[in-house]
C-alpha cells in the first residue's frame, strides 16, 4: 500500500514535470528539483542519495561527456575549415539543369554533413549556403526550411553526440554495428519523407535563376578543398563500422585528417590557431548541454532507485508488447513537441528514465522508441529546437506555418521508424 501511494506521488510530481517544461521552465533547473523530490518522496537515505543519486552517476558519465565534446570540435572543425560549406557549394552546379534533382540532392548532402557536425553554429554555417538555393528553385519559406531542417534531423540517429546522450538511460545499447544497422536505416525512412515532401511540391520547382557561369564562380572565399575530403563528415562512423574503433580515437583521426587534407597543419602557429579556435566554438556550443546532462544523470539515478515504488502502477498501464508500444508511440509522437511527455531532452526525460528502469523491453528496442519522437518531431519539427527557431526567424517563416508544415511528415517518419524498430529488435 505505501508503495502504490509513494508512486503515485511520483507520477504526480513527473506529471508537474511535464508541465513545467511545457509552459517554458527551465529544464536544466527542473532535472535538478526532480531528482531531488524523488530522493526525498522515494525515501531514499541520506548516505545512498549523497553517493548514489547525486554523485557516482555524474562521475561515471564524464566518459560521454568527453565524447560529446569530441564530437562537437569535429562538427565544428568541419565548418571552420570550409569543408561543410564546399560539399554544400558544389551542389549548385547541379541545380541550372535538374532542379528537381538538385533539391532532393541538397537535402541529402545536409544530411551527409550532419551525420557527424552538431550545433547551432554549424546549422547557421550551412544554412547561409543552402536556404537561399532551395528558395531559388521555386520552394516557398515553409517547405524549404522544412526540407532543410528534417535533413538535419535525420542523421541525428547515427551521430555520436546525440547517441551517447540516450547511452545514459540505455547503457546496454553499444554504438556499433547493431544499432547503426537501425540508425541508417531510420536516417533513409526520414529522407525519403523528405523527398515526399519534395516531390509533392514539385510543380513549384523551376530551373535556378543563376546562369551557369554563374554558378561556376565560388560563393566564399575560402579556398578549394580537395575532393577527397568531401568523405570526411563520416568517416568517424566508418572507422567504427569498419574497425570496431571507439568515438574519441574514431574523432581524433578524423580531426587530424581534415586539418591536414585542408592544409591546415602547414604552419605551426597556423596548426595551433585553428585548434585552439575550433576547440573554443566547439566547447562553447555544448557547455549548457553538459551541465544539463549531468543534472539528468542524477534525475535518471533516482528514477532507478525508485522503481518498486511505481512498478505495480506501470505494470497495469504499460504494454508489454513491443509492437504494441511502437503503435501507442507512434500514435502519441507529438507529443514530442514543445518539450512535452516523449522529447527525450525535455519532459520525456521522465519517460526515458521510467521506461529504462520497468525493464520491460530489449534496451535497443526502448532505446529506439524513446529515441524516434525526440529525432523526427522535437528535433526536426519543433520551433524548440534552437536551430529550428534561428532558421524560422532567419527566413521570416510564421512560426504556426512552420509545425503545420513539418509535423505531418515528422509524424510520418515517427510512425514507420517505432515500428522498424520494433521488427529488428523483437
Amino acid at each position: 500500500m505505501l508503495n502504490t501511494i509513494i508512486g503515485i506521488l511520483l507520477i504526480l510530481t513527473f506529471v508537474g514535470f511535464i508541465v513545467f517544461v511545457m509552459r517554458g521552465g527551465n529544464i536544466m533547473l527542473g532535472f535538478l528539483i526532480m531528482a531531488i523530490l524523488w530522493t526525498v518522496i522515494g525515501g531514499i537515505p541520506y548516505k545512498v542519495a549523497i553517493n548514489d543519486i547525486f554523485s557516482q552517476p555524474a562521475l561515471d558519465y564524464g566518459s560521454t561527456i568527453m565524447v560529446i565534446v569530441f564530437g562537437s570540435w569535429f562538427g565544428r572543425v568541419l565548418v571552420d575549415t570550409g569543408i561543410a560549406g564546399e560539399i554544400s557549394e558544389q551542389t549548385v552546379k547541379i541545380s541550372y539543369k535538374r532542379p528537381i534533382l538538385a533539391t532532393i540532392l541538397i537535402c541529402f548532402v545536409t544530411s551527409f554533413i550532419f551525420t557527424s557536425s552538431y550545433g547551432v553554429g554549424a546549422v547557421i554555417a550551412i544554412a547561409v549556403i543552402l536556404l537561399p538555393i532551395l528558395q531559388s528553385l521555386g520552394l516557398s519559406k515553409n517547405v524549404a526550411v522544412v526540407a532543410f531542417v528534417m535533413s538535419i534531423g535525420a542523421p541525428m540517429y547515427v551521430n555520436i553526440v546525440i547517441i551517447k546522450q540516450l547511452q545514459l538511460f540505455f547503457p546496454k545499447v553499444v554504438y556499433g554495428p547493431k544499432y547503426l544497422v537501425y540508425g541508417f536505416s531510420a536516417m533513409a525512412v526520414q529522407m525519403l519523407v523528405v523527398v515526399l515532401l519534395i516531390l509533392i511540391h514539385a510543380k513549384s520547382i523551376h530551373k535556378n535563376e543563376q546562369t551557369p557561369a554563374q554558378e561556376n564562380q565560388p560563393t566564399t572565399e575560402h579556398p578549394r578543398i580537395p575532393k577527397i575530403a568531401y568523405v570526411l563528415p563520416i568517416f568517424p562512423v566508418f572507422m567504427n563500422l569498419a574497425f570496431n574503433w571507439q568515438p574519441i580515437p574514431a574523432l581524433m583521426i578524423s580531426i587530424f585528417l581534415v586539418l591536414l587534407i585542408t592544409g591546415h597543419l602547414k604552419s605551426y602557429s597556423g596548426a595551433l590557431t585553428i585548434i585552439n579556435d575550433t576547440i573554443q566554438k566547439a566547447v562553447s556550443d555544448i557547455s549548457g548541454l553538459i551541465v544539463m546532462l549531468l543534472f539528468l544523470t542524477m534525475f535518471s539515478a533516482a528514477a532507478v532507485k525508485n522503481t518498486a515504488r511505481f512498478s505495480t502502477i506501470l505494470q497495469a498501464v504499460v504494454p508489454h508488447s513491443p509492437m504494441v508500444l511502437a503503435i501507442a508511440f507512434g500514435i502519441l509522437a507529438p507529443l514530442a513537441l514543445f518539450r512535452g511527455p516523449l522529447m527525450v531532452w525535455g519532459a520525456g526525460s521522465a519517460t526515458a528514465a521510467v521506461l529504462a528502469a520497468t525493464g520491460f523491453f530489449n534496451q535497443y528496442f526502448a532505446f529506439a522508441a524513446i529515441l524516434v519522437p525526440g529525432v523526427s518531431i522535437a528535433i526536426s519539427t519543433c520551433i524548440t529546437q534552437s536551430w529550428n527557431l534561428w532558421v524560422v526567424e532567419h527566413v521570416k517563416l510564421d512560426v504556426k506555418k512552420f509545425l503545420m508544415t513539418g509535423v505531418p511528415y515528422g509524424w510520418l517518419a515517427s510512425i514507420i521508424n517505432l515500428l522498424l524498430a520494433a521488427v529488428m529488435f523483437n
